[in-house]
């Protein structure tokens, strides 16, 4: 039996590849047309493991995401970064001219801006997908629209790069979730990596006391973010992502923090992707 692995998108998106290149080929894909969706299928288990994007490089966190993964009490168990390539694709046959709209996901229109501003007659609209764009402009033949979307979707639907790496920045990187519904337990010897939420009270010094504790088990930080407690105006909770040495550093860390903040809650403990 395949492996099902839900990803937001469809075939031919950025994480459609994420999950070729972290399960291998052979998976069944579960195609979701939004996060939520994807965390509906791991939960009544028509997903084995879903694939999410977490932060980008040059845009930043996906900051909803955060919060899905917490209030559905869903394990990360891996990550995995990805350079991203951005291509202006059409119908065989067009050329720029014949352009009048771009679509493609508002992720993909902020990093490609400074191309798209060279032609200021193009309306740009924001879709669910890149790969989606790109799959719609083939089945219905759209002359007058282009995607945005990377060279699988050319490649899946028929489409012609018309522009290649339009992408502002061009050492651009996103990381990517690997989720499960229950977590996976490793090897403690393969678990370097941790991704923790918690709540400090309004006390002077409660969070520096935190990280402070964090240095003195030997965890770097390596990601910081503070997000509203929906529940309680003006109190946040923080999402951290340290790395370790040892696990026996991040045991000792996990019974301080424990004590220390309110709500510790270990998100998951997987293994530290290297860096594209």
């Amino acid at each position: 039996m395949k492996l099902k692995v839900a990803i937001q998108g469809i075939k031919g998106s950025n994480h459609h590849q994420v999950a070729n290149e972290f399960f291998g080929e052979t998976i069944e894909l579960v195609e979701c047309l939004s996060f939520e969706r994807m965390i509906y299928h791991l939960l009544n288990g028509t997903a084995d493991k879903g694939v999410m994007a977490i932060e980008n490089s040059i845009a930043g966190s996906i900051i909803p995401n955060y919060n899905l993964v917490y209030h559905n009490k869903i394990h990360i168990i891996g990550e995995h970064y990805l350079s991203i390539h951005h291509n202006l694709m059409v119908l065989n046959g067009q050329s720029i001219d014949d352009i009048k709209e771009v679509r493609t996901h508002p992720m993909a229109l902020l990093q490609c801006m400074e191309f798209l501003k060279q032609y200021p007659h193009l309306k740009l609209v924001e879709d669910v997908d890149t790969a989606e764009t790109a799959k719609q402009i083939q089945q219905n033949g759209y002359g007058h629209i282009a995607a945005i979307a990377p060279k699988m979707a050319a490649e899946l639907y028929g489409l012609q790069i018309i522009a290649p790496e339009i992408q502002t920045i061009k050492n651009n990187a996103t990381r990517f979730i690997i989720l499960k519904r229950r977590n996976k337990v490793l090897p403690k010897e393969d678990i370097n990596k941790a991704s923790l939420r918690f709540i400090t009270d309004h006390k002077r010094g409660s969070l520096a006391t935190v990280l402070n504790v964090m240095s003195d088990c030997n965890l770097n930080l390596t990601k910081i973010q503070s997000l509203p407690v929906i529940e309680t105006p003006w109190k946040y909770a923080f999402f951290v992502d340290v790395t370790f040495g040892q696990y026996d550093h991040f045991a000792k860390a996990k019974s301080l923090l424990k004590i220390m903040s309110e709500d510790f809650t270990v998100l998951g403990e997987y293994k530290n992707a290297l860096l594209p």
